[in-house]
Formats: C-alpha cells, sequence, structure tokens
C-alpha cells in the first residue's frame, strides 16, 4: 500500500477510535483525550488526502455513534450485451448510476431510486453481483471507509433523462469502455461485472 493510502487509514482508524470514544465514554477527562485524538485525526487525514482541514472537520464531525463503513449501492444494467453509464457533473467522468444508500430504504429500493434519478430509466433488481470493500480496489483515496454493492438490475421502462448529476446517459460495451470515475467504478470492476453477467454466476463476489 502507497505511503500516503496508509496516512489515510491511520487517520480513518484514529477517527473511528475517537468517535467511539466520544459516543461511549462518561468520562469528562476521557472525552477532552477523544476530542483531541479526533483533532489530530482531522490533520492526518488533510495532510495525507490534500483537503482542506476545515473540509475534514466537516466530514468527521457530522459522524455521530460507532464508527461504521459507508454504504455505495450501484446499479448493473444490461442491455443489447452493453451496459448503463452516467457521466457525473462533477469530474466529466462515467459511472454505473448509484451513490449513498439512504437512511430507511433496502439496497433493493435504493438501487431503483438512484438509477431512476441519475437515468430515468426504471428498474428491477435482480440480484447482488457484488459487494466490495472500497480500500482493496484502485479507487482514488476517501475520507471514509466504503462497502460498494453491485445490484443487478432489468430494465423495465422509463427513457434516458440527465439530472442534476448527471449531464449524459448512455450504454456501453466491454470494449468500448468511456472514461470512468474512479471514485466511483473502477475497470477491473466494470470487466468483473460483465464477465459475471455474461457467465449468469449465480455466487455473489464479495472482500
Amino acid at each position: 500500500m502507497a505511503e500516503d493510502t496508509r496516512g489515510i487509514e491511520w487517520a480513518r482508524k484514529i477517527q473511528a477510535i475517537a468517535q467511539a470514544g466520544l459516543t461511549y465514554t462518561k468520562n469528562v477527562y476521557d472525552l477532552e483525550r477523544y476530542e483531541e485524538l479526533r483533532a489530530l485525526s482531522v490533520e492526518m487525514m488533510a495532510a495525507y488526502s490534500g483537503l482542506e482541514i476545515e473540509q475534514v472537520a466537516g466530514l468527521f464531525a457530522n459522524e455521530i455513534g460507532y464508527a461504521t463503513p459507508k454504504v455505495d449501492v450501484r446499479g448493473v444494467v444490461i442491455q443489447d450485451g452493453r451496459m448503463l453509464f452516467v457521466k457525473e457533473v462533477t469530474d466529466g467522468c462515467w459511472s454505473l448510476p448509484g451513490g449513498w444508500a439512504d437512511i430507511g430504504l433496502s439496497p433493493r429500493e435504493n438501487v431503483v431510486k438512484e438509477i431512476k434519478e441519475e437515468s430515468g430509466y426504471e428498474v428491477t433488481p435482480v440480484r447482488l453481483l457484488a459487494a466490495l470493500d472500497r480500500n482493496l480496489h484502485p479507487h482514488t483515496p476517501l475520507a471514509y471507509h466504503v462497502y460498494k454493492l453491485f445490484i443487478l438490475c432489468e430494465l423495465t421502462g422509463g427513457e434516458a433523462k440527465a439530472s442534476i448529476e448527471t449531464s449524459e446517459i448512455g450504454f456501453f460495451s466491454e470494449d468500448e469502455l468511456p472514461p470512468l470515475s474512479v471514485d466511483r467504478v473502477t475497470e477491473s470492476q466494470v470487466r468483473m461485472l460483465f464477465k459475471r453477467v455474461r457467465e449468469s454466476a449465480a455466487e455473489t463476489v464479495f472482500d
């Protein structure tokens, strides 16, 4: 693991320890120590990630309770051998439709909502293709620890429609992939998903 990535991982772990301590301790002196630990994790994350301290502090301060991974849900929609992608407004690159799982919705409900909002298409979820740990794949570094769920969906209706988050919608074959938004999905993941759909593999890939 590269040095800068290790630094981000250390900062995440210190933040998790501090967050758990702030949640469970009743000792006023320990609360002060955990606040100091969280402040240290913010400084470390800013130093290793290149983010502004204020930005990192805002991210970490929003986290309460016991620290657990966030969940990112992505839809896999195939039509005539081509996979559905959306072009992200934030970086101008392409990703599978999806995003953070909303509280109160199941993974199935989340992926249906995300695909509709980002692409305009209506789908029916079929099965879970993969459950991956973002840290174990070549994504750009992120302050959060994230689990990624890739759900195969059947296209049932709707039409291509951009959103405030997406500027274009398209279907691409495996040999003509667009520039990918590596924050969200990697080429190796996309090729793995094509392979599992093509082979109709029933087992879920998981890290």
